[in-house]
């Protein structure tokens, strides 16, 4: 037989032993990458530290669901605490309480895995890998509860090294990177971005603007974005604001910049807050270079706002735990409940006297949603929630502002202005956060007081 035979069949054997670690890396990886992980915490070299985190990351990436679930597992079951050094360190504060054996607890108290992902983070690409991490994490929290402390320690790492002192706000228009561009097109979560002449016309025009906030770790990955509208007024629709053919307006004739998209870009960050930081800096930037600018309002949807009128409609005091209803000190009346079963038929919005009628009926209600509907002390409401927290004040409800499929199936058609009065919002934010308290125009707190 040929050397050549000879080389063929071990290229052969060596080729179908690779393959057999892969797939075993893949279905496996749970003990697997347990044990990398014991050893970067034992190593001290920060050089083979750094390539032992990679290897880490890449045998986690490689990973199927099974065995990334599995790592997971591992890293609640195995890397906590130290028991025997956090028993020591509670009895040596209880025998001498002070500021060095404090600090001593405090340490035994931390978990392993935390310092592990501290390690993790030093790889090329450990934060983006980290950050994934936690996404596909989020997805199984349901389904393994026993997740919950790993996820406590990613949100405290990932709070820090995503403070708002490391996050740089870019202006985003059509100069910026092609690579930038398609995620703001992907990422896109309230008014999706059909292509790039949609994308174009919302940030290129002179009346137009989108800001972004950065990290220096995530290269061309947008955290978290803005899309802003220069407008004469409030607007009350969304329609006109993405019209493909419109005329755009000179930035000079707008008294209002509104904000009608907020996206949040990156999974594995859910409750990493940072946009109540890009809004405010958004004001004060467009104040400084647009000083006739005179109000800064949003045009929000109300994601929950159909939900929360058939569980009223249904009688359901409590539709999720710790959530109440609360339409007024009693049931709906019937000429209520028939303008809620009127939301089923496709073609409402489109007659204008029963579109009317609904508004009547409706809006009443609508006002009580985000005055009175609670969850835990807070509004039902995630937007609501989310402005009012910033310091901004319940402004205006808009009637069929957004008549979508999306807009009519959530909320009836109902969008929101929230406004952002400079020299209130430290005063409104400070209302909401100590009482819970909704600061509302007059207007809206009539109109739910109207309900007869």
């Amino acid at each position: 037989m040929s050397g050549a035979f000879f080389e063929d069949l071990l290229s052969a054997i060596a080729e179908r032993g690779r393959a057999l670690l892969d797939g075993d890396r893949r279905r496996g990886g749970g003990e697997d990458l347990g044990g990398l992980a014991e050893r970067l915490l034992s190593g001290q070299g920060e050089a083979s530290g750094v390539a032992l985190a990679r290897e880490l990351l890449d045998a986690y990436e490689a990973a199927d669901e099974t065995g990334k679930a599995g790592f997971l597992a591992l890293l609640a079951a195995r890397f906590g605490p130290d028991a025997g050094r956090l028993d020591a360190a509670i009895a040596g504060y209880r025998q001498a309480p002070s500021d060095a054996t404090a600090l001593a607890l405090h340490a035994a108290a931390e978990a392993r895995r935390q310092e592990l992902i501290r390690r993790l983070n030093l790889a090329p690409g450990g934060t983006a890998a980290l950050v994934a991490m936690r996404a596909f994490l989020l997805d199984r929290l349901k389904a393994q509860p026993e997740l919950g402390a790993v996820d406590s320690d990613f949100h405290h790492l990932l709070s820090s090294w995503f403070n708002r002192g490391f996050l740089v706000m870019q202006r985003i228009d059509w100069n910026m990177r092609a690579t930038v561009l398609e995620k703001i097109i992907r990422y896109e979560a309230v008014h999706a971005i059909g292509d790039w002449d949609d994308l174009r016309r919302r940030i290129d025009p002179a009346d137009r603007r989108c800001y972004g906030f950065f990290h220096p770790a995530l290269v061309d990955e947008p955290l978290i974005f803005v899309e802003v509208a220069l407008t004469q007024g409030m607007p009350d629709a969304i329609a006109p604001i993405l019209a493909a053919e419109r005329t755009p307006l000179a930035a000079g004739a707008a008294d209002t910049a509104a904000f009608y998209s907020i996206s949040n870009c990156q999974a594995g960050l859910a409750g990493v807050s940072f946009g109540n930081f890009l809004i405010k800096q958004v004001v004060e930037e467009l104040h400084r270079d647009l000083p006739h600018l005179q109000t800064f309002v949003t045009l929000s949807p109300a994601p929950g706002f159909t939900r929360w009128l058939r569980a009223a409609a249904a009688d359901m005091e409590e539709p999720e735990a710790g959530e109440k209803t609360e339409v007024a000190e009693g049931s709906l009346t019937a000429e209520e409940r028939d303008a809620i079963a009127a939301l089923d038929d496709p073609a409402w919005p489109d007659d204008p006297d029963r579109a009317a009628a609904l508004r009547d009926r409706l809006l009443p209600l609508a006002a009580r949603y985000f005055l009175h509907a609670k969850t835990r002390g807070e509004p039902l409401d995630p937007v609501a929630r989310f402005h009012l927290g910033n310091g901004a004040r319940l402004e205006r409800l808009n009637w069929l502002g957004d008549r979508s499929a999306k807009g009519l199936r959530q909320a009836a058609g109902l969008m929101v202005n929230y406004r952002y009065v400079l020299p209130d919002i430290e005063k409104n934010h400070e209302a909401y956060a100590t009482k819970q308290k909704v600061v509302a125009a007059s207007g809206v707190t009539r109109l739910a007081k109207s309900r007869s």
